[in-house]
């Protein structure tokens, strides 16, 4: 090992103190001299870490509030700047200075960051603000909102954004259509909460107190994360074709003479109920880290293969409207995608606690 300094006996001095000398190039090399202080840490495998004060002062320099600055030209992209912004939170900044060269559109941007902090930005506030410049800070702490609580959350809302829209095949309403583009801005405000957690944990081995048990369930939760945001995504993309669909129907550009097939729909809103229970069940098993109740999904999501042929059958044997076939399809493709989903989370799980139930076995 390049930093391996030799060993040092343990001696006793005294009834109750132990002292190990420390290697003189290393003391050296640190700044270390008499009276110096040095501070202790124990690790997770009993090692013990010295810190000599100068590091020590070097760490409070770095909890210190991460700032950053976005200069603004009047001629750049909007979205750009959205963007630039919306990176610069997941990437952990506390504080991020928004500065505007010229006069020019300043009113068009502040328009867009203030949109972006307050339906985007979790816990972001504007907290000074002049005519050519504003600061945002990131308010909201590690232990106030959890990652894994954040993710609950984010599957509650996305599973009903998929099952409303899903709904609005039958029953169209604006409100109902506002309830599922809600959703899925929630759903993408936290899952950008998620991601910046995850990465500022990563950053600082901060695991524990995150609430993990290791760091492999950094990747494991951004794995998951992932997967809740894939299904607000699917139930936006089922949304806007449905609406589609409706609206060439109410405008007569399409002429059907039956809208929906009761018992085609019925199916579909049947399997849609069991894909969300897989999930659902999914989630439980990876917060737990329960590896039989995982491996337990899986074997589910494999005995499903069947009744999806049963609808794909069932859809083609009804000789439907092309447009209505085509609009069962993929609705039914959103639901089986669910499906997948659990599985992969389930896997995921699997893949993190299996090595705790297997006996390793020494070469």
């Amino acid at each position: 090992m390049a930093n391996y300094l030799g060993h040092r006996r343990v001696q006793r001095t005294g009834r109750d103190s132990y002292i190990v000398s420390l290697p003189k190039d290393w003391v050296r090399d640190v700044g270390l001299n008499k009276g110096s202080e040095v501070a202790f840490k124990v690790l997770d495998d009993s090692s013990l870490v010295l810190i000599p004060s100068k590091t020590e002062w070097k760490k409070s320099e770095e909890n210190k509030l991460k700032e950053y600055m976005v200069l603004i030209d009047s001629k750049e992209d909007i979205q750009s700047v959205y963007r630039k912004v919306k990176a610069l939170y997941v990437s952990g900044a506390e504080l991020i200075r928004i500065c505007f060269k010229g006069k020019d559109n300043i009113l068009k941007f502040k328009t867009v960051v203030n949109s972006l902090v307050r339906d985007t930005l979790l816990g972001s506030e504007i907290i000074d603000e002049t005519p050519t410049e504003f600061t945002i800070q990131i308010l909201v702490k590690h232990p106030e909102f959890p990652v894994e609580k954040a993710i609950r959350r984010m599957s509650i809302i996305a599973l009903s954004a998929h099952m409303d829209a899903l709904l609005m095949l039958k029953n169209m309403d604006e409100g109902s259509i506002q309830n599922v583009m809600n959703a899925y801005n929630d759903v993408n405000r936290l899952n950008l909460y998620v991601v910046r957690q995850l990465k500022f944990g990563v950053e600082r081995s901060l695991f524990r107190e995150l609430g993990f048990k290791t760091p492999k369930e950094f990747l494991a939760y951004r794995i998951v994360v992932n997967d809740v945001k894939s299904i607000a995504e699917n139930a936006r993309s089922m949304l806007n074709n449905i609406v589609a669909f409706r609206k060439m129907v109410e405008n007569q550009t399409l002429f059907l003479k039956e809208l929906i097939d009761e018992e085609v729909y019925s199916q579909i809103l049947n399997f849609n109920s069991l894909a969300r229970k897989l999930f659902e069940d999914s989630l439980r098993a990876t917060f737990k880290w329960d590896y039989n109740q995982a491996d337990n999904i899986i074997s589910q999501t494999e005995s499903l293969a069947a009744l999806e042929n049963d609808i794909i059958t069932l859809i083609s044997s009804k000789k439907l409207d092309p447009n209505i076939s085509a609009i069962f399809r993929l609705i039914f493709d959103n639901c089986r995608r669910i499906i997948e989903y659990a599985r992969d989370i389930a896997e995921v799980t699997l893949n993190k606690t299996v090595e705790e139930i297997s006996s390793e076995k020494s070469s």
